[in-house]
């Protein structure tokens, strides 16, 4: 298991692209850390999750 943004999920062995496609995410634009690092968002197809790996996803919201 794997938990993103403090839920628990069984996406291991998934990149971080697969992942946001996965929740729903699309083209939004987000930004991701893993295990307290931030992922460059050139790397999201290239990074694969493990079990125990703390996913937070951000969304941007426009308003004012």
């Amino acid at each position: 298991m794997l938990t993103i943004n403090g839920k628990e999920y069984d996406f291991r062995g998934m990149t971080v692209a697969e992942v946001l496609k996965e929740l729903g995410y699309g083209e939004q634009r987000v930004a991701v850390e893993l295990n307290e690092s931030i992922v460059p968002k050139d790397q999201y197809t290239t990074t694969t999750l493990f079990e125990g790996d703390h996913l937070e996803v951000v969304r941007f919201v426009g308003g004012g």
